[in-house]
């Protein structure tokens, strides 16, 4: 399954399984119009970008979103009746495909706070159940997930560090740890560096950007 996925620049990452399915799609090179199932986390622009859902998106595409961005959909033009929208710690199926809900949210910093209802998404593929966590820190949801393959963000100052991100992946305990959000708009290269060196064996790391 890792294998499938990558990380084509910050957070945005497409998986091509049975279905294609892409997280958060920014600064897309091609436009491909190959998306099954599109999910955002939040509506921050280097995530929720209407010029990149154009890139990927098809006529049949579904999209996944939490349930503060419908005013956000409206306005790029997107039908709510092609997007399902959750609330945290929500569960549903789209195209067959189980995908949980999961807050993602700053403790402390004010970027991302917990009342603006913004996600990360489990979603289970071919029997593996892979966390792309969107913005978060490292808050008693995430820290409750179970899976085998974590795309955490690492890069600091809107989200946890290398470090902090770390001792996440150590306490989920995943097969595979793909670092993201770092080295272009925030973060630096080196912090994967220093992110793979705090996370413990057997856990791998594997570095998509």
């Amino acid at each position: 399954m890792i294998d499938k996925l990558t990380v084509n620049e910050h957070s945005s990452i497409r998986i091509g399984a049975d279905k294609v399915i892409y997280f958060d799609p920014f600064h897309l090179v091609r436009a491909d119009h190959d998306a099954d199932i599109i999910f955002i986390t939040h509506d921050h622009y280097d995530h929720f970008s209407p010029e990149d859902i154009e890139k990927c998106a098809g006529s049949d595409t579904l999209f996944v979103a939490p349930y503060t961005m419908a005013k956000a959909f409206s306005k790029a033009k997107i039908s709510e009746e092609r997007v399902t929208f959750m609330h945290a710690g929500y569960s549903a199926e789209i195209l067959g495909i189980p995908v949980d809900a999961i807050a993602a949210y700053n403790a402390i910093k004010p970027f991302h706070p917990k009342k603006n209802g913004w996600l990360g998404y489990v979603v289970t593929l071919d029997g593996k159940r892979i966390y792309v966590c969107g913005d978060t820190d490292a808050t008693p949801e995430a820290k409750d997930v179970t899976c085998d393959i974590i795309c955490v963000p690492i890069g600091g100052t809107y989200t946890i560090g290398a470090k902090q991100a770390a001792e996440l992946v150590n306490l989920i305990k995943p097969e595979i740890a793909v670092p993201t959000h770092y080295g272009s708009t925030v973060g630096k290269p080196a912090d994967a560096d220093t992110f793979a060196a705090c996370v413990e064996p057997p856990i791998k790391v594997v570095k998509k950007l």
